[in-house]
C-alpha cells in the first residue's frame, strides 16, 4: 500500500483533531473517576476492593491492549482499529453509566480500558504517518497539551457533575458524558482520517509473541492494581516473578522470531536508540507520579479534610490551563531541544510537589484548595514542557511503519507506571489512615484534629515516594541529554 500525502486532500491537522479528541477522552477516564469513588460506595454500595478495580480495572485494561492492537493497527489497518475501538468504548461508556451494580460496572470499565487500548496506538501511529519533522514535534506539542488537560481537567469534570446532579445522577454522568461525545466523533472519523498508511511488508502477526506479551503485561500489573492498602492478601505479589518469567520469556521469542528473519511484535532493536531506551523510561517514572499525585490529593482534600468534590475538582484547573499553554507554546521547539525541556520540566514539577508538601503541613486546612491550586499553576510549566517533549524525543529516531508498536509500547509504559504509582501511593496513604474513626457513612471528621493530622501525614509520606520517582526521571533525562 503506497502513501498518499494527507495534505493533498486535506490539512493533516484535520484528521490530527479528530484523533486526539478520542485520545483526550480515553486519559479522562483515568483520572475523573478519583471524585467518584466515594459516591460509588454510598449510593451503590461498592467495597473498597471495587471501587479500586473500577480505576486499576480501566488501567489494567487499557495496559494489556496496547501491544497487540499498535501491532494490528500496523500490520492491518489503524483506521478500522481506530473505529472499532471508538465503538466499543462508547457502549462500554453507556455500560458503565447505566450500571445496576458494583460488580457490573467493574466490568465495563475493564471493556472501557480494552477499548483505550485499541485507540491510543492508532492515534500515535497517525501522528508518525501524518506528520514529519518540525511539524512531527508541534503535532506532539499539541497532543501533550490535549493529554495535560485531560489529565488535570478530569477531577474538575467528575467534581462539577457531583455538584450539578448528585451522587449518583453526578457519578453516572460522569461515565455517561462519553456517550454523546463519541456519537460525534464516530462519523467525523469515518470522513476525516485517512485509511492510507506505510505499507508494512510481509510481516505477520506473531500471534505468540503478542500473547506472551500481554499476559506479561498483565501479571505484572496485577499486583499493583489489587492493592488498595486495605485487607490486600499478600498472594497477589506472586504474579510478579510469574510475569517476568513470562517477560523474559517473550523476550527470548522475540529474538528468535527476529534470527528467523521474520517480524517480531516488539523490534528490540528499537532500544539500541538511546532516545527511544531513556524515553520509555522517563515516560514510566512519570506516570508513576503524576496521576497518584492527583490521587492522593484528592482523597487528602475530600476525605480528610471535607471539602466537598466541587472544590477538589477546580484545583487542577490551573494546572490544566498552564501545561496546555506551555505544551502548545513549547511544541515548536521540541524537535531541537526535546531533552533539555524535559530536564527542566522535572525540575519545576519537582520543587512543586515539595509546595504541596508544605502547604499540607503549615496551611489551615480551609486554605489547603486555593494555596493547592496555586502552587499546581507552577506545577503546570512542568508537563507542559515533559509531556510533548519527551514524546517526541521517544520516538524521533523510530520508523514510521513501527510507529503504532512503538508508540504502543511507550504507553504499555504509561499505564504500568500509572499502575505502579496508585498502588503504592493509595496503599501508603490508606494505610496510615486505616486507624482514623469514621462514622456511619465511613466517612472521617474533618473537624477532628487527630484525624486531619492523620491525613496529612499519610499525604507526605505518600508524596515523599512520589518525589522520589520524578527525582529519577530527572536523573534519567540528564542521562538522555548528553
Amino acid at each position: 500500500m503506497t502513501v498518499q500525502h494527507p495534505g493533498a486532500a486535506r490539512s493533516p491537522w484535520i484528521p490530527f483533531a479528530v484523533a486526539a479528541s478520542v485520545a483526550v477522552l480515553t486519559i479522562l477516564d483515568v483520572v475523573k473517576v478519583n471524585v467518584v469513588l466515594t459516591p460509588l460506595e454510598e449510593t451503590l454500595g461498592a467495597t473498597p476492593t471495587q471501587t479500586g478495580l473500577v480505576v486499576a480495572g480501566y488501567v489494567l485494561a487499557f495496559g494489556i491492549a496496547l501491544v497487540p492492537s499498535g501491532r494490528l493497527g500496523d500490520q492491518w489497518n489503524r483506521k478500522a482499529m481506530f473505529m472499532i475501538g471508538l465503538v466499543t468504548f462508547t457502549v462500554a461508556s453507556l455500560a458503565a453509566a447505566l450500571s445496576p451494580t458494583a460488580s457490573f460496572l467493574v466490568i465495563a470499565r475493564i471493556l472501557q480500558g480494552i477499548a483505550a487500548g485499541i485507540l491510543m496506538p492508532q492515534v500515535l501511529g497517525m501522528v508518525q504517518t501524518l506528520f514529519q519533522g518540525q511539524a512531527r514535534g508541534q503535532a506532539f506539542g499539541i497532543f501533550g497539551a490535549s493529554i495535560g488537560l485531560g489529565t488535570a481537567f478530569g477531577p474538575t469534570i467528575g467534581g462539577l457533575f457531583l455538584g450539578s446532579f448528585g451522587s449518583e445522577l453526578g457519578w453516572r454522568w460522569t461515565f455517561g458524558m462519553n456517550v454523546p461525545l463519541a456519537l460525534l466523533l464516530i462519523p467525523l472519523a469515518l470522513w476525516l482520517i485517512p485509511a492510507a498508511q506505510p505499507d508494512a511488508g510481509d510481516a505477520d502477526l506473531d500471534p505468540v509473541g503478542v500473547t506472551l506479551m500481554a499476559v506479561a503485561v498483565l501479571f505484572v500489573m496485577l499486583p499493583f492494581v489489587l492493592t488498595t492498602g486495605s485487607g490486600d492478601h499478600p498472594a497477589r505479589w506472586l504474579f510478579l516473578p510469574l510475569g517476568i518469567v513470562i517477560a523474559l520469556a517473550f523476550i527470548r521469542w522475540e529474538n528468535r522470531y527476529r534470527a528467523a528473519g521474520k517480524s517480531p511484535v516488539l523490534d528490540f532493536t528499537l532500544f539500541a536508540y538511546s532516545s527511544y531506551r531513556n524515553g520509555v523510561i522517563i515516560t514510566t517514572l512519570w506516570f508513576s507520579a503524576m496521576p497518584a499525585m492527583f490521587l492522593v490529593m484528592t482523597l487528602f482534600n475530600q476525605q480528610g479534610l471535607g471539602h466537598d468534590p466541587v472544590a477538589v475538582g477546580l484545583i487542577t484547573v490551573p494546572f490544566a490551563l498552564i501545561s496546555a499553554i506551555v505544551a502548545a507554546v513549547t511544541g515548536r521547539y521540541t524537535f531541537r531541544h526535546a531533552t533539555t525541556l524535559v530536564i527542566w520540566g522535572f525540575a519545576i514539577f519537582i520543587v512543586a510537589l515539595i509546595g504541596l508538601v508544605a502547604i499540607s503541613a503549615f496551611v489551615p486546612p480551609e486554605h489547603n484548595p486555593l494555596a493547592m491550586a496555586i502552587v499546581l499553576a507552577i506545577a503546570g510549566i512542568g508537563p507542559g514542557f515533559i509531556m510533548s517533549a519527551n514524546q517526541m524525543r521517544t520516538l524521533i529516531e523510530v520508523p514510521v511503519s513501527q510507529g503504532g508498536v512503538a508508540g504502543s509500547f511507550q504507553q504499555v509504559g504509561q499505564r504500568l507506571g500509572n499502575a505502579i504509582g496508585i498502588a503504592i501511593g493509595s496503599a501508603i496513604f490508606y494505610a496510615m489512615v486505616a486507624a482514623v474513626p469514621r462514622d456511619t457513612t465511613g466517612l472521617p471528621d474533618p473537624t477532628d484534629p487527630a484525624s486531619v493530622a492523620a491525613y496529612a501525614g499519610a499525604f507526605q509520606l505518600a508524596m515523599a515516594v512520589l518525589i522520589l520517582f520524578s527525582v529519577t526521571a530527572l536523573v534519567f533525562a540528564s542521562i538522555d541529554h548528553r
